[in-house]
């Protein structure tokens, strides 16, 4: 950590409060002030940010690091770096995993891994169930200090005693459940949304109940339970309705989607594995159904679901082709120029959905405020740029935003004070 004092000289802060011009001072990795024209003293470094925007970094509630066991297709070293490439100063990486973290000896192999590798902040989930087969739950009490939370992200879990024991053990150890929700049954062999595209073009698809059907099962279970329950990266619209209506019951539920979901549709799909995820992209409605979500508050946080895969699992097509595409390199800019630069929502709400609220919800900490740890990101919005996955840092290269066109892009990132990333 610098014992030199930073100071961001002349950039925009911009918050989920607002936006002002301002000077930041960092000391020992802290925010040590924030006003106009902070004096320099000799030995200071200052960063000139005029024409920037700083603002806390940004935090992904859902990337896939593949490390321990899948390195062939990222590392933690990697994928941080993809990470703070992006603006991202946390992530927090799912257990599907080999060996996966459902005991604190094979937690500690990745926490291992991250202590050595990581250039960002990353804070693990553990498994809900014992190796990820939804049948016997993980010993909360034991994980519950080293972990974002628990989930068994990219398996729902099928029983309902199970899920509702977990939930119960959530609320007991005040930790939270982060529900990947799919109903194992309704998949039918289903690689692409049940949607126009998938019938003009003969691909079997993956109806919306197969989401929905389990949130409106585990809204019950936890509302019984009382945990605090997150439901990982919606597609649908029944999901956003169902979580809305939870939320105005009291049920301690949060959600997150991708910008994948907020962006495009089914009919936007082409013949090529970079379009294939879990969920899929769905409807034009559903697609607006989530943007009325975000506007309005019923959808917390943007995740990227960063999920990479070697070149040769993402070449077979969309019916062949391994589930998941990268996200952490263009999230913000896809958000910030589809989003906010369309008006559909601000500048503040996006550094809400993704910073503020996902350090609020998960416990994170830091922000853009005197005393908190200086995680900064600082973005250049006027940048405009295409969209190119041979310059990605991840080793993963499908997206869907391939040659997009986008603006806003992040110039330095901060972590502790110290540059993790500079462009």
């Amino acid at each position: 950590m610098s014992e030199q004092r930073v100071i961001l000289r002349g950039g925009e802060i911009a918050t989920e409060k607002g936006v002002i011009s301002a000077d930041v001072a960092i000391e020992n990795g802290i925010i040590a002030e924030i006003g106009n024209d902070i004096a320099a003293k000799e030995g200071d470094e200052v960063i000139d940010c005029h024409s920037l925007t700083i603002m806390s970094g940004l935090v992904d509630l859902h990337v896939h690091l593949r490390e321990p066991g899948f390195s062939a297709k990222e590392t933690i070293a990697t994928g941080t770096m993809a990470a703070a490439a992006g603006g991202f100063t946390t992530v927090c990486p799912m257990p599907n995993l080999s060996p996966a973290p459902d005991s604190v000896e094979n937690l500690e192999k990745e926490l291992e891994l991250i202590r050595r590798d990581a250039k960002v902040k990353v804070i693990p989930y553990a498994t809900i169930t014992r190796k990820r087969y939804g049948r016997e739950l993980v010993d909360f009490d034991s994980m519950k200090d080293s972990v974002a939370g628990f989930s068994d992200d990219g398996s729902g879990v099928q029983s309902e005693e199970v899920m509702r024991q977990a939930m119960q053990e959530a609320a007991r150890t005040n930790s939270i459940i982060a529900a990947h929700c799919e109903i194992d049954v309704l998949l039918r062999k289903g690689y692409i949304h049940d949607g126009e595209y998938a019938r003009l073009h003969n691909h079997r698809g993956i109806c919306s109940e197969s989401e929905w059907g389990q949130i409106e099962r585990d809204i019950e279970l936890a509302r019984e339970a009382g945990c605090r329950y997150h439901v990982c990266h919606i597609s649908t619209k029944e999901s956003v309705e169902l979580i809305r209506q939870a939320k105005a019951e009291g049920v301690k539920i949060t959600c997150e989607t991708a910008p994948h979901y907020l962006t495009m549709c089914d009919m936007d799909l082409q013949e090529d594995g970079r379009f294939k995820m879990n969920p899929p992209i769905r409807s034009a409605e559903d697609r607006d159904a989530l943007i009325a979500g975000v506007q309005d508050g019923t959808i917390d946080v943007i995740a990227t679901d960063h999920a990479p895969h070697t070149t040769e699992e993402k070449s077979r097509g969309l019916e062949f082709s391994a589930m998941g595409v990268v996200g952490l390199e263009t999230s913000f800019a896809v958000i910030y120029t589809k989003l906010v630069r369309a008006g559909i929502i601000s500048l503040e709400k996006a550094v809400e959905i993704m910073s503020a609220a996902p350090r609020r919800i998960f416990g994170i900490g830091g922000g853009l405020a005197v005393g908190e740890r200086a995680d900064i990101a600082i973005f250049d919005l006027n940048e405009k740029w295409s969209v190119n996955p041979a310059e990605f840092k991840t080793m993963g290269r499908a997206t869907p935003f391939e040659g997009w066109q986008l603006q806003g892009r992040c110039r330095m990132t901060l972590v502790d004070g110290e540059v993790v990333y500079k462009r």
